[in-house]
C-alpha cells in the first residue's frame, strides 16, 4: 500500500503544496493519494460508463441478430406447417420431416447409451484410482485427446470396414450408433476428467475423514459436485451425434424411412425403399 501511495504520490508532484504543511510523511502521503484519486476518479468512471455502455449496445445488437433470424424463419416457414410434414411415411409429396428427425433421435440415444457410461467410467477410474502422474495415464489422455482431432468421416470409413463389412451388419442403425459412439467417446472422456479434476481433494479427504470408502467418496462427494461439467461433455457429444452426416452415410445409409420398431402400431408399413448396399452391391437393403 505505501508503494502504491509512493508512486501516485509521484505522479502527483503538481498537488497543492498546502496540504502537506505541518504534516509527518505518512499523513502527506495520504494527502497527495486522495488528491491524485481525486483527479483519476472522474477519468475512471467516464471509462467505466463507456465499457459498460458498450457492453449492453453489444447485448442488444446480439440479441436483435438472434430475433430478428427466429423471426424470419418463423415467418416464411410458418405457412409451410401444414400435417403432412409430419406423416409418418416419407414420399416426394409430402416431403415429411419424421423419418429423419426419428432416426436422429434414436441414433442420438443409442449413441450416448452407449458412450455415457464407458466415457464417464474411464474417467473416473483414470482420476480417482489410477495412480496420478502414471505413464498410462499419460498415455490414455493422449490417445484421447488424438482421438478428438480425427475427422468424422475416418471414423465413417472404419465403420465401414469393421461394423458394416466385418462384422457383416450391413448399412443399420446400430452400425451408425455404435461409430457415433466411438466418435464421441474421448470427448465424454475428457470432459468427464477436467470436471472431476476441478473438483477440489478437500471434499475426497472429508470423506475418508468420516470412514467412507473410495466408491462412496467417488460417488457421494465427488460426483455431485461434477455433475456440471459431466452434463456439459454429455451435451457436446449430443451436438456432434446430431449434426455428424459423414459418419452415417458409410454406416447407416440415407434411407428416408422410420425403423419398424419406433413406428406406432397404428401407422401402415412402408413400400419397400430400394436401395443398393455400396459394401455389398449383390444385397438390397432397407
Amino acid at each position: 500500500m505505501t508503494t502504491r501511495k509512493l508512486t501516485i504520490a509521484y505522479e502527483s508532484a503538481d498537488a497543492p503544496s498546502a496540504s502537506s504543511a505541518g504534516l509527518d510523511t505518512d499523513d502527506r502521503l495520504d494527502a497527495l493519494y486522495r488528491a491524485a484519486e481525486a483527479r483519476h476518479g472522474k477519468t475512471r468512471r467516464i471509462v467505466s460508463a463507456l465499457l459498460r455502455w458498450i457492453v449492453y449496445a453489444g447485448a442488444v445488437v446480439t440479441s436483435l441478430v438472434l430475433a430478428f433470424i427466429v423471426g424470419y424463419i418463423l415467418v416464411n416457414g410458418a405457412p409451410y406447417l401444414t400435417p403432412s410434414l409430419f406423416e409418418w411415411e416419407y414420399n416426394s409429396t409430402n416431403v415429411s420431416l419424421m423419418p429423419a428427425l426419428v432416426n436422429t433421435l434414436v441414433m442420438a440415444g443409442l449413441s450416448l447409451l452407449m458412450a455415457v457410461p464407458v466415457g464417464v467410467g474411464s474417467a473416473i477410474y483414470l482420476v480417482e484410482y489410477a495412480k496420478r502422474g502414471s505413464c498410462f495415464v499419460q498415455i490414455v489422455r493422449t490417445t484421447t485427446e488424438t482421438l478428438q482431432g480425427i475427422p468424422s468421416i475416418i471414423y465413417g470409413l472404419f465403420g465401414l470396414l469393421f461394423f458394416v463389412t466385418a462384422l457383416q451388419w450391413g448399412l443399420s442403425l446400430l452400425a451408425g450408433a455404435c461409430t457415433l459412439a466411438i466418435m464421441v467417446l474421448p470427448v465424454v472422456m475428457r470432459t468427464t476428467e477436467e470436471a472431476l479434476l476441478a473438483v477440489p481433494d478437500a471434499y475426497r479427504e472429508g470423506g475418508f475423514g468420516l470412514g467412507a470408502g473410495r466408491l462412496r467418496t467417488v460417488f457421494r462427494c465427488v460426483l455431485p459436485s461434477a455433475v456440471p461439467g459431466i452434463l456439459g461433455g454429455v451435451i457436446l457429444a449430443l451436438g456432434r451425434c446430431v449434426g455428424e452426416v459423414a459418419a452415417l452415410v458409410f454406416t447407416a445409409g440415407s434411407i428416408a424411412a422410420i425403423p419398424p420398431r419406433a413406428r406406432p402400431r397404428s401407422s401402415t408399413p412402408p413400400a419397400p425403399w430400394p436401395c443398393i448396399c455400396t459394401c455389398c452391391p449383390a444385397r438390397g437393403c432397407m
